[in-house]
């Protein structure tokens, strides 16, 4: 099985957020399993610092190797992509992302064709590349070639949809009669993403919740009639996380590595260590909880911000790591200021703290409006440190609430959005905290999750053969 991934980032070489981790981690992961996987990405100025060999292989074309035999290609074009940043600088997004992306989608098919090699499955990200199977069936519908490629699109985050304005449309090359309510047309303005979900022959999301999400008005971003419409071909497929990367018994951030039989005391020297680092007092047995998260709104910094005067009141300790909207700085420096016992804030981006955080900390809190997937409440169960999370998306997917009676679950989890139901469900984990034997038993449900990238990967495997199969009437 031939399997093409078309994206826009993709680790180690480009990442501006998690697509580039899954456009990394799956195809190594469908490799081990036996699926034959290549990768095509824009051939960015950040490529050449990563350390890798890369070599010209055709015009305009470069490639190099990840895994035991995964061909990454880049696509060159100066004028699109010798650019500092991905998508767009300080003043915003290059207007001209569009052209960029649509030359990308459009150069992937014409350069497989050209090299002749079958192709079983173009495997799609996001809007950037939600083009592909547009033109697969516009352009290519009568080419024998692409005669039995299927395509699927992976949606990372429904509210990126890759919107331009309408006058543009003609940019695309593509029959103006698209330009209509049931394709392109979103609000008078163009929708890549929305083309791609009609035009894709299946549709997948980064977690079984999130995909049940997007097909209602509250999570839909717009989109929500579309998606439903084809609600037979939206599947969810959980995200893995790297344990290569996130392990404590190996992670060279942590000051005392540790695993799931022996984190008491890795656990409490970490605790202490953080502590330490960030200025707040040496308390062993007063509840640390960790916040690492991009500031903005669908993160729930907001809620924390209107919580805090009150947790603030409580024996506790709250970590706040991240970067993001500017208007959240000023009012997360403040809270240390306020309450310097109570609250540390890092406001960059550093790995050394973050590790720390993770293995340091006693609970993770993670109440994000609405969350894809999220690799964060992975990354605190594989360190032992208990998530609070609201039940949306990928949380509700992965973590369950303790039961003090079966002692099954791994986390805490609200199901109301409000600031009552927070506080209310940080107060109940706080009297776990208290029962020693009991909060051990959730460490120990915590560190027994996997979330491993070959479940996915299997997963991924099944799709593609079943679509496969009903091409070719099996």
């Amino acid at each position: 099985m031939n399997v093409i991934f078309c994206s826009s980032e993709v680790v180690p070489f480009a990442k501006t957020g998690g697509l580039a981790d899954v456009c990394g981690a799956l195809p190594l992961a469908l490799e081990k399993i036996g699926v034959n996987v290549s990768i095509f990405l824009p051939h960015y100025p950040c490529v050449e610092k990563v350390g890798y060999t890369v070599k010209a292989i055709d015009k305009n074309v470069l490639m190099t190797t990840i895994g035991t035999n995964v061909k990454v290609y880049f696509v060159e074009n100066k004028h699109f992509f010798d650019r500092d940043e991905i998508y767009g600088g300080a003043d915003g997004d290059y207007k001209d992302n569009l052209e960029r992306f649509q030359f990308f989608c459009m150069q992937i098919l014409v350069l497989l064709k050209e090299w002749n090699e079958p192709i079983d499955i173009l495997h799609c990200h996001d809007w950037q590349t939600a083009l592909i199977p547009v033109y697969l069936k516009e352009k290519y519908d009568d080419d024998s070639f692409y005669a039995d490629t299927k395509s699927i699109l992976t949606i990372h985050n429904l509210a990126y949809q890759g919107v331009f304005p309408a006058k543009i449309y003609d940019k695309l090359g593509l029959d103006p009669k698209l330009f209509n309510h049931k394709v392109f047309e979103f609000f008078d303005k163009v929708n890549l993403l929305k083309a791609g979900i009609v035009y894709s022959d299946e549709v997948t999301t980064v977690s079984p919740q999130y995909s049940k999400e997007i097909q209602t008005k509250e999570f839909g971003c717009g989109l929500e009639g579309v998606l439903h419409a084809r609600e037979e071909t939206v599947a969810g497929i959980l995200n893995g996380l790297d344990y290569d990367v996130w392990n404590p018994q190996t992670d060279e951030f942590i000051i005392k590595n540790y695993n799931g039989n022996n984190f008491c005391e890795g656990k409490e020297i970490n605790k202490k260590a953080v502590q330490e680092e960030l200025g707040l007092p040496i308390q062993k047995n007063v509840p640390l909880f960790g916040f690492i998260a991009r500031l903005t709104h669908q993160k729930g910094i907001d809620l924390v911000l209107e919580s805090i005067d009150v947790l603030a009141q409580l024996d506790v300790q709250i970590i706040i790591q991240g970067i993001g909207d500017e208007k959240y700085y000023s009012l997360v420096s403040e809270l240390a200021l306020r309450y310097p016992k109570k609250v540390a804030v890092c406001l960059e981006f550093n790995d050394h703290i973050a590790h720390q955080v993770y293995a340091g900390c006693d609970l993770f809190l993670m109440p994000s409006l609405f969350e894809p997937c999220g690799l964060s409440q992975m990354i605190s169960l594989q360190y032992g440190t208990v998530p609070i999370v609201f039940k949306t998306g990928g949380l509700a997917d992965t973590i369950q609430p303790f039961d003090s009676i079966t002692g099954e679950g791994n986390g805490f989890v609200f199901e109301e959005y409000t600031q009552k139901s927070f506080i209310q469900v940080i107060k109940g984990a706080m009297d776990v905290f208290g029962e020693k034997e009991v909060f051990t038993q959730i460490i120990h449900n915590a560190f027994a999750s996997n979330f491993c990238w070959e479940k996915a990967a299997e997963e991924y495997k099944k799709n593609y053969q079943c679509m496969l199969s009903a091409s070719q009437g099996v």
